[in-house]
This record gives C-alpha cells, sequence and structure tokens, in this order.
C-alpha cells in the first residue's frame, strides 16, 4: 500500500496519483460517478526508494513535484504503536522511566510500545505493553479505554499511536527484554501537569495522554471552576 510523504500526497512512477473523495464538487474536479477525481494536486510523489532498514523503521527518500519544482524529502515508515495511562485504584498513574538512547537521558514517560505486526490491534498491543513493563495488567483488552490517538511526528514519520486508559489493574509481573531498564513510578496527575510545564517532561504521547485525561476525567476543572 502507497504512503504518503511527509506534507505530500501519493503518487506513483511515471505521472500524478489521482486521489478520489466523496466530497461536494469544487473548482478543478469532476464528478465521477458518485466520488470525485481531483486533479492538478500541489504535490505529486514521483518516486520513493528505501535507503535504510533497521529494526523499527525504514528511512526512504521520495522524490517529488511540489509547486512545479521537484525535491527530495525525507520519509520514515513505523509499523505503528500503542500506550497506555494506567491508573491505581487511589488515582495515581503509572509512570516509566526508562534510558532514551536518541536523548542521551532517562525519560518519564507512560508505558508504550511498537505493534508486534503491522496488522495487530492496538488495544492488543497496550494490553501487553502494560503488563510487560509495569508489572501490572486489566482483567481483558475491553476493560481498556481509549483515549486518543496521535500521528508522533507528521512532518516525515507516520508512525500513529493509540492511547488507552486502565483502571482496576491487577498485580502481576514485569516482562522485559534483555535491554531493557525501566523503573515504575506512581505520580500524581497534578505533578505530572507541573512537571509538563515546567519542561521536565517533553515526550509528546505522554503530554498528549495526560492533558487528555486531566481532561476527560477529572471532576473538577480548573478552568471550568475559575469562570464559575
Amino acid at each position: 500500500m502507497s504512503r504518503r510523504a511527509a506534507g505530500g500526497c501519493a503518487g506513483s512512477a511515471g505521472g500524478p496519483r489521482r486521489l478520489y473523495y466523496k466530497s461536494f464538487e469544487k473548482e478543478g474536479t469532476r464528478i465521477m460517478g458518485d466520488k470525485i477525481e481531483q486533479e492538478n494536486l500541489p504535490v505529486v510523489r514521483l518516486d520513493r526508494q528505501l535507503k535504510y532498514q533497521g529494526n523499527i523503521l525504514k528511512i526512504y527518500e521520495d522524490t517529488v513535484v511540489a509547486n512545479g519544482h521537484e525535491a527530495h524529502w525525507d520519509y520514515i515508515h513505523h509499523d505503528g504503536a500503542a500506550a497506555v495511562l494506567p491508573v491505581t485504584d487511589d488515582g495515581k498513574i503509572l509512570m516509566v522511566r526508562q534510558y532514551r538512547n536518541a536523548l542521551d537521558r532517562f525519560t518519564l514517560e507512560i508505558p508504550a510500545g511498537k505493534l508486534d505486526e503491522p496488522d495487530e490491534p492496538k488495544v492488543e498491543c497496550a494490553y501487553r505493553e502494560l503488563e510487560e513493563e509495569t508489572g501490572y495488567r486489566v482483567e481483558s483488552q475491553g476493560k481498556l479505554e481509549y483515549l486518543m490517538s496521535l500521528n508522533t511526528t507528521v512532518a516525515f514519520c507516520d508512525e500513529a499511536i493509540d492511547i488507552f486508559v486502565a483502571h482496576h489493574l491487577i498485580p502481576s509481573k514485569q516482562h522485559l527484554d534483555e535491554d531493557e531498564v525501566i523503573n515504575v513510578e506512581a505520580w500524581e496527575l497534578k505533578d505530572l501537569e507541573d512537571l509538563i510545564y515546567s519542561g521536565t517532561i517533553t515526550d509528546g504521547k505522554t503530554i498528549a495522554a495526560i492533558m487528555a485525561y486531566a481532561r476527560k476525567y477529572r471532576s473538577t476543572d480548573k478552568r471550568d471552576e475559575a469562570l464559575s
């Protein structure tokens, strides 16, 4: 399956690929049955070449025509991931502290991991990662509550993460990879928010998850309280 380049639209060698939209008719389009054929796209991909394949990522060089000019864009493919925000019975959030080689330091994050296979359901991945990283589990995948989805780096990478919330945690056992060093810590929600605002927590998925959880699940929203 062809994937979109960073900032661009899918295409194929030998000419522009036509994208179809079920939408209202606009200038520069023509009706084809119940679909609309849109041509003269602002960005057309001419070619995609694999430059490097690692354990997690595939790095490509895309040749595109953008605004009438040929350009070469980097594109990184990631099979996807899932993350989970575990909440203890007393309302604390379980976080994992682990070393991140790209930053050359330890970070405080919510538990997360990549899909085992590209078509693995993300809720299944989240269920597995919860137990592997924290040593806690939930009764079943159905007990995980969907919170949000996000793309981590839209400019050049297609990684997509679904984030879930886990309540009613059941003690179990960690199952870490041989090269993983993960410490589990229980935090108050307010303290995590303070770490975000101070710039201490910088991981994107973690920031998004904590802020979304605070807005959705906290009984009293301070902004609403201030306006009342």
